[in-house]
């Protein structure tokens, strides 16, 4: 694992240095292994490990290319990650997801224009009166996504779609056995909704941190 360590190290300062640019062609196998010193073997697991994390696409018959290293490509690794974790650490994403989501809220109440914030009151406004929990969930997703790209910052965006995977169920399950969760629900997404189209940052992000408080309290008391 050392000489693969190695090899990772080479390739990724490479990249660093500008040496290869995203969308770039790694030299050939042979070429490579020669000049970083390392033997194919090396330079092969490499190379599978950075695919894994999505910085480098071997695409085969054509060689092994640099990605976008855009962030949303680069988290889908924590997201893998992320799936792993039991229910027992999801208050734990609920507590990160408080700090990060009231956060991208309030940017969003100063950068979202007038599209956005009527493409966010169609999200709302597509959520039938009588709702089956799984048609809750998957709106209370999307909305909470337009948001965070709402808020013009890729990576926080990446970041709280990451952290969505794990506390879904305690959404469903919140769906399922708490009275009134609908309706709450529905409330605060429309105070943030009025925030944000009121461009008031303070009082978006406030609304924000009640609302996910609220699930983060309830599974406190559940679990």
């Amino acid at each position: 694992m050392a000489v693969t360590d190695a090899a990772i190290d080479s390739i990724k300062d490479m990249i660093l240095s500008g040496e290869l640019a995203p969308g770039d062609r790694l030299p050939k196998e042979a070429d490579l292994a020669e000049r970083l010193g390392l033997s194919r073997n090396s330079l092969r697991e490499a190379v599978r490990a950075l695919a894994l994390i999505n910085v480098l696409d071997v695409r085969q018959g054509d060689g092994t290319y640099v990605t976008s290293l855009e962030p949303h490509l680069l988290l889908d690794a924590l997201s893998f990650v992320v799936d792993f974790h039991l229910d027992d650490t999801v208050l734990q994403f609920f507590q990160v997801r408080r700090i990060l989501e009231p956060a991208a809220t309030a940017m969003a109440a100063t950068r979202m224009g007038a599209d956005d914030i009527e493409d966010l009151r169609k999200i709302l406004d597509s959520l039938p009166a009588e709702p089956s929990v799984e048609q809750l969930v998957a709106n209370d997703l999307e909305f909470h996504q337009r948001i965070a790209a709402g808020s013009g910052n890729v990576v926080l965006a990446s970041l709280i779609e990451s952290l969505s995977g794990p506390t879904t169920r305690a959404r469903v399950w919140r769906g399922l056995t708490q009275e009134g969760a609908l309706g709450k629900t529905r409330e605060q997404h429309v105070a943030i909704y009025e925030a944000i189209a009121a461009h008031q940052p303070d009082i978006a992000m406030a609304w924000a941190t009640v609302h996910v408080a609220g699930v983060e309290e309830w599974l406190r008391q559940a679990l």
